[in-house]
């Protein structure tokens, strides 16, 4: 890729004024008068060479926080006894391959007992590092793209997002699950500490709330990337948005406050301890204190960009910017920076220089401005900001309640006083340069318009976007442009330009009613099969893992043996299939050839053993083709199907590798949520009884996801013929992998069991999953932990003391004495 500038035009546009005091709609925020106590610099540390892009509060040592940037390093913290009242870097951990973006803490445990730190990168990838070593101890790979944000939970549960707009659920060195559903970046993510919740936002402007592995609720409200969330209890929590507010959400779904103060993007928000104040920061250059609900404090920073903050546990503050530098505020006396220090980062406040277009100060008209006597009015909340004509020049301030008098905060320039000069226009619009990329020699070019007031590393990968190039070529393009602009940049120069994703655009039975000895699908005399395992919804035949329970030992799982439905009345199946044939259109009949064959396949299946001979492919040719009959008649013939997929040689056929993929489509399309109840029921027995044979097996498993899916949706049909075949299929499956290393598969059957715990009601439906999450965490660690992250415990307690019938109550004590 060749890079260079076309035109070199360095001006800016005359300004008008509109109103002295910023804010439009911003005006909502509360204004306080007076504070009891106002935060101040503690100190600057200047240890990163580049943008400090995440903050995290350490576990060890104590009152000590982890940064990372885009130097591509992370850092350890600690405070020092020195006067300066700052801190020391303990440790430096390197092991990604470009910037990295988010931090976070995992809890201690037995095996590092001071916790580990996870970090996300833009080479894709999260890096998981010790207090000891500099290199990652493990480094967990899945993401396609940059992993943006980070947050733990209980048990060494791992949330990552990304922008390959996923999140996925980590444990130890596995991704348990990918959690799909947004259509943009995954920006924010956050673990809620009870009931095993997850919360994901992205540049699709949504929320999106998570339970085992499924989105519950989408929340809807921001007008653009949301950018940040933070937990208030397990029912609360907040979330901040480039378009300059912030929410407060109740996990229901209702948005019960809206905030507004900050101007600009809101990139990062953290909790006080009370759980009711917060702060946030933002591109309008603040950090903003909020109490009760109001904006009581406007701190600006001498950096564009104020990517990150996090509370300490003493309350005091520290945020990361764009300029690299680390700064922390106390509202301790104690712990405030010498008068010294205070003043020299006035002055590097009073240094900067303030683009209006990018700032908050609204349409600027120089002549009409006032005078310096216009600071002898004292401002009437903290953080109102005044612009004041000094000469040629024109000076911003910001009111401060605690110091009661206004504080310099910058120059403005570009007003209309100022030398302006010519700008290029390009597509209709004004720029300060157009750039020209050349991707292929001999190829067409590429024209990259930029502003100075913009960001270069935002403005390089809007460029990749729109000509659909690799990101590869982030670097190279925003340090091209960095490099081509130097002298001409508005603010402080900076080591690295802003956020390369701002998210924002360019970045959502029944049978039919039957009487005495009428014909109902999958209902008949039990033909005594195998291990007494029959049709759970017979009576005395119901399932049970061990009739001759011994109640010192555990019976009921891991059960690996697959659960089948074998009743079956075969006169009455054929009578009803011929009855129903005889009454439907001429052109859907079936021939009285394919009706022969279909019975004496029902036989053969029925009576194995007896003299029949075996299933030939003309029989299994034929249910195949009935099995397409209209959906209002066709139930009979999944009655055959179910039946017959038990027998060796139709499993085989049915479920090989050039059928197995036809039939299991088919199965699922009569099971959407819409479809007849009847052949939902049947669909799934059908998929149950293919775990009998090998071939059936591996199809199953081959096809895991898009069957669970598919049948979990089912759990909300109110029918508990349906609801016993759905714990089937998943006790089924739970068997299956018993034993096995698919930690993601595990996690599956873990999620569609949980969620369906939450509507099933009959109580052989909830033993059947109760036991498949028996069978899915016995003798699996991994798999525990993960169930204890989805609030499993929790959710099957209430059926610990249920005592008719005796055995769920006895299975559910089980499983939490395996997740204790």
């Amino acid at each position: 890729m060749r890079l260079h500038p076309v035109g070199l035009f360095y001006g800016s546009e005359t300004l008008r004024f509109k109103n002295l005091f910023v804010h439009s709609k911003h005006a909502l925020s509360g204004c306080l008068g007076t504070m009891a106590n106002s935060y101040k610099l503690r100190c600057s540390i200047p240890g990163h060479e580049m943008d400090v892009r995440g903050l995290a509060t350490a576990v060890f040592p104590e009152g000590a926080f982890v940064s990372v940037s885009r130097d591509r390093t992370g850092r350890v913290w600690v405070p020092n006894s020195s006067p300066d009242k700052g801190f020391t870097e303990m440790h430096c951990m390197s092991g990604h391959s470009n910037f990295v973006s988010c931090v976070c803490i995992i809890q201690p445990n037995e095996t590092y007992p001071r916790g580990l730190i996870a970090t996300g990168g833009n080479d894709n990838n999260i890096c998981i590092f010790t207090m000891d070593q500099p290199q990652p101890l493990f480094t967990l790979k899945g993401h396609n793209n940059t992993v943006c944000t980070l947050s733990s939970g209980k048990f060494g549960t791992l949330l990552s997002g990304s922008w390959d707009t996923t999140a996925r659920v980590w444990l130890n060195e596995k991704c348990m699950m990918t959690l799909q559903g947004h259509s943009a970046a995954v920006w924010a993510v956050i673990i809620l500490p009870e009931q095993g919740l997850m919360l994901s936002g992205s540049a699709d402007k949504t929320i999106k709330l998570w339970k085992a592995g499924r989105c519950e609720k989408t929340f809807t409200g921001h007008e653009d990337c949301v950018r940040g969330l933070a937990v208030i209890s397990n029912t609360e929590f907040l979330s901040c948005s480039n378009d300059s507010s912030i929410r407060r959400w109740l996990v229901t779904g209702e948005c019960v406050q809206v905030y507004y103060s900050h101007t600009n993007y809101i990139y990062s928000i953290d909790v006080f301890p009370n759980g009711q104040d917060f702060i946030s920061t933002g591109e309008d250059r603040t950090v903003r204190i909020w109490r009760n609900g109001e904006c009581v404090q406007t701190i600006r920073l001498p950096a564009q960009s104020v990517w990150c903050c996090c509370i300490l546990p003493n309350g005091d503050i520290a945020v990361g910017a764009s300029d690299g530098i680390i700064r922390v505020f106390s509202e301790a006396h104690d712990r405030i920076a010498s008068a010294e220090d205070l003043q020299t980062f006035e002055d590097e406040l009073a240094k900067a220089t303030i683009d209006p277009k990018t700032g908050d100060l609204g349409d600027i008209k120089t002549e009409d401005l006032p005078g310096r006597e216009h600071l002898s009015e004292p401002g009437n909340r903290d953080g109102q900001t005044r612009l004041i004509k000094e000469g040629q020049n024109v000076e911003a301030y910001q009111w401060s309640v605690g110091d009661a008098r206004w504080v310099k905060i910058g120059d403005v320039v570009g007003g209309s006083n100022q030398q302006t000069s010519k700008c290029v226009m390009y597509e209709g619009k004004e720029y300060d340069y157009v750039f020209t990329i050349d991707v292929n020699e001999g190829g067409p070019s590429m024209k990259l318009p930029y502003n100075i007031s913009e960001d270069p590393w935002l403005t390089a990968h809007n460029f990749l976007q729109k000509n659909d190039l690799s990101p590869m070529f982030l670097d190279q393009v925003a340090n091209f442009i960095i490099e081509n602009t130097k002298g001409h940049v508005v603010g402080p120069a900076q080591p690295t330009g802003g956020d390369p994703f701002t998210g924002q655009s360019d970045a959502d039975f029944f049978s039919p009613p039957t009487g005495s000895g009428r014909y109902i699908p999958g209902s008949g005399p039990t033909p005594g099969p195998p291990g007494g395992v029959v049709d759970p919804f017979t009576g005395s035949g119901a399932y049970s893992s061990a009739d001759l329970r011994q109640r010192a030992t555990n019976s009921y799982f891991p059960k690996t043996d697959g659960v089948m439905f074998e009743q079956a009345n075969a006169s009455q199946i054929i009578a009803k299939l011929k009855e129903l044939n005889a009454a439907a259109p001429q052109e859907q009949k079936l021939s009285e050839d394919v009706l022969e064959s279909l019975s004496r396949l029902l036989s053969t299946v029925c009576a194995p053993g007896a003299t029949e001979p075996p299933p030939n492919i003309q029989q299994i040719n034929s249910l195949w083709k009935a099995s397409h009959l209209p959906e209002d008649i066709v139930f009979p013939v999944l009655d055959i199907m179910r039946l017959a997929v038990r027998h060796p040689q139709v499993n085989e056929t049915l479920c090989g590798e050039a059928e197995g993929v036809q039939l299991c489509n088919h199965l699922l399309s009569l099971m959407r949520p819409e479809g007849r109840a009847a052949n939902q029921m049947l669909a799934l027995r059908t998929l149950c009884n293919c775990f009998s044979g090998r071939q059936g097996r591996s199809l199953l498993l081959a096809q895991r996801e898009t069957v669970l899916s598919r049948a979990a949706d089912l759990a909300a049909v109110c029918n508990k013929n349906i609801h016993i075949a759905l714990a089937t299929l998943v006790l089924n499956y739970a068997g299956c992998l018993h034993g096995q290393p698919d930690l993601e598969a595990k996690a599956q059957c873990l999620s569609v069991a949980s969620r369906a715990l939450e509507t099933v009601q009959d109580k052989e439906a909830v033993f059947r999953l109760l036991v498949a999450l028996g069978t899915t965490v016995a003798s699996d660690q991994t798999a525990q932990d993960l169930a204890r992250s989805l609030g499993v415990n929790s959710q099957i307690l209430k059926y610990s003391t249920v005592s008719d019938p005796s055995k769920v109550g006895e299975c559910c004590q089980l499983v939490l004495k395996q997740l204790q």
